[in-house]
This record gives C-alpha cells, structure tokens and sequence, in this order.
C-alpha cells in the first residue's frame, strides 16, 4: 500500500483474457531518479510487448518483481519514493 511518501508501481490490467505478465526489462536501478511519463520497466503478455511509464517523479526505491518473473495484473512490482 502506497503512503504520503511513496508511490506503488502497479501492472494495469491488459483486457479480459491477460491474467499474468513477464517483466523483460526494466530501464532504471535502485536509486535512480525517474520522472512521470518516463518508462520503467517493460513486460510482455502473451498478446503484445507493452511499456510501463513511471507513476510519478521520484526515486525507484524498491524492485519487487526482477527481470524474468511472472507477475499478475494488479501487482506490485516496485516503488517509487517522492523527496
């Protein structure tokens, strides 16, 4: 759960059938700064390859889910902390 300070990085549901994806490739490391709009991360469903871009300007504080997992819609996969 988000609070004041951070900001959950959440894989949007993909349509009716996508109940899971895989991350592929994430563009930012730990305590890199990101701005809004900026892609994080990509992963791909078994209908397309789709690019996740960053929630909020901050810092990518935490990774939860690593190049490679399985992740279902709806997860958290990192978090971004707002200075």
């Amino acid at each position: 759960m988000s609070d004041n300070n951070t900001i959950e990085i959440i894989i949007p549901n993909q349509g009716l059938t996508v109940t899971e994806v895989v991350i592929s490739n994430w563009h930012k490391e730990i305590g890199e700064t990101v701005h809004k709009d900026e892609i994080l991360l990509d992963f791909e469903s078994d209908k397309a390859d789709i690019e996740l871009p960053s929630p909020a300007n901050g810092v990518l504080s935490k990774i939860v889910a690593r190049e490679g997992a399985t992740v279902a819609i709806g997860e958290v996969v990192g978090v971004i902390t707002i200075p």
